[in-house]
């Protein structure tokens, strides 16, 4: 398959950052991941129930392995996780974050098999760099071709969408009047204003996702590596319903994927490093329904995207799926990398929230976060106890079964680029970190180890 040109100055950008210096350490904060070559490889996990930890320091594997150890049986690991968006942020390659994340897994006494996310995957060049050092479990991400309004039409709009987009639906007549019931009881309707509306929202990106598919496929049977997919097409504004599932799904199983997990949009609000917002019972039902699609399809996993801090409903997802599920979780490392800077350098810890302040505007642009700079004090209005408090929050202060809901994470979360490529900051935070390893693993196995508790209840 002929490689397209990359579609950004940022992925030319990151393209040459690969060729120039492929083991490059990054601005800011650098993790010695050359300190020794791996001997373990990354595994495919298969249908277990699985978690992985988005690491972007380079540091916080010893505290996941902590977590996992404690409270993770029945769990398999995910430890090197990250997307290109991350990397190109980070300035962190590939090659570094497996390394880092297998050293640091290796040195905290991991035994157990590690599976490797290569996160938000949208052209082939991602597949390349990802699969050439090791990575295991590919999560395509076909959102820029989804058509995020077209809950939205009107009939005569939906028509008219449709007739331009009917070639991007072969597959229309073939679920077109159909029903299916569920294992829950739920009957799922393919009546025409289903069908076409999924056709108009996904029809392109399920041709995509098709493509990469594909083109992982190839590149991993090529090279003797063994692999698993998952979908995300939880990156839009509206709920995926049960026939878009259906169909998506089908038709990525159908065109021969190697799919292990799907990530829907789920009903409710998944910001970025808080609790779930919604009506957790809805979600419940929601959950098993969507669950039910997956085990007559495939079965494969149910996947939950912006995991970070969803503390309130893993228990749900995880007795909703019987326990096939994955968790995915990212910048909530990284706040508990700021934990340690509060602890041990307050004033530090005040610089970068004012300069996270003064770049949040612009760094919350891709991502679904709703706290403005209004709803958490300046740091000349509190003292470093209550900024710790409003900016990271406190286990102490929330009740029990449930997760962080300050606005103040979410500034400081969209930030973490910006924060982590400053050459003062992120030296800052690469320093403290290193000082004080023990503060980092202690926060990050207890932080963890509620997430971890609250899955596993679910699965008892």
């Amino acid at each position: 398959m002929e490689r397209p040109i990359p579609e950004s100055t940022d992925r030319l950008t990151y393209k040459q950052k690969l060729s120039q210096n492929p083991i490059a350490a990054p601005t800011g904060v650098s993790a010695a991941s050359e300190r020794k070559s791996m001997t373990k490889k990354c595994v495919a996990l298969g249908l277990a129930p699985s978690f992985g930890f988005g690491d972007r320091t380079g540091l916080a594997t010893p505290g996941h392995v902590a977590s996992m150890k404690r409270c993770g049986a029945g769990i398999e690991a995910i430890y090197p996780q990250q997307s290109i968006r991350e990397m190109t942020r980070t300035q962190r390659t590939p090659q570094q974050v497996m390394d880092d994340a297998m050293n640091g897994a290796a040195d905290a006494g991991w035994t157990g098999p590690i599976g490797a996310d290569a996160d938000h995957l949208k052209v082939p060049e991602d597949v390349d760099v990802t699969a050439a050092v090791g990575f295991t479990f590919f999560t395509i991400d076909p959102s820029d071709d989804v058509d995020q309004q077209a809950d939205d039409y009107d009939e005569a709009k939906l028509r008219a969408a449709f007739a331009e987009n009917r070639g991007e639906a072969p597959w229309f007549e073939d679920y077109l009047g159909k029903t299916v019931k569920l294992g829950t009881g739920t009957v799922v309707s393919l009546d025409e204003e289903a069908c076409m509306r999924a056709a108009v929202k996904y029809g392109k990106a399920i041709t995509r996702a098709l493509k990469l598919g594909d083109y992982i496929k190839t590149v991993n049977e090529t090279a003797g590596n063994d692999y698993e997919i998952e979908l995300s097409v939880d990156e839009t504004d509206q709920p995926t319903t049960l026939a878009e599932h259906y169909i998506i799904a089908d038709q990525c199983l159908k065109g021969g994927m190697k799919l292990v997990s799907l990530a829907p949009r789920f009903i409710g609000d998944f910001e970025k490093g808080i609790d779930f917002i919604g009506d957790l019972d809805a979600l419940h039902v929601s959950l098993k329904d969507h669950a039910a699609v997956a085990d007559a399809l495939g079965p494969y996993k149910l996947s939950l995207h912006s995991g970070s801090d969803k503390v309130s409903m893993y228990g749900l997802l995880a007795n909703a799926t019987q326990g096939r599920f994955h968790v995915k979780t990212a910048g909530t490392s990284y706040l508990e990398a700021l934990r340690v800077v509060a602890r041990h350098d307050p004033s530090a810890f005040r610089e970068i929230i004012d300069f996270s302040r003064g770049r949040y505007e612009t760094d919350k642009a891709t991502y679904h976060v709703s706290a403005t700079l209004a709803d958490a004090p300046l740091t000349s209005e509190a003292d470093d106890a209550t900024l710790e408090s409003e900016y990271l929050e406190m286990w102490s202060d929330v009740p029990v079964g449930k997760g962080f809901t300050k606005p103040g994470r979410q500034i400081l979360h969209c930030t973490f680029g910006s924060v982590l490529t400053d050459e003062k900051l992120g030296k800052i935070v690469h320093d403290c970190l290193t000082s004080h390893p023990d503060t980092y693993t202690e926060v990050l196995d207890d932080h963890f180890g509620r997430h971890l508790d609250a899955l596993r209840s679910g699965m008892e």
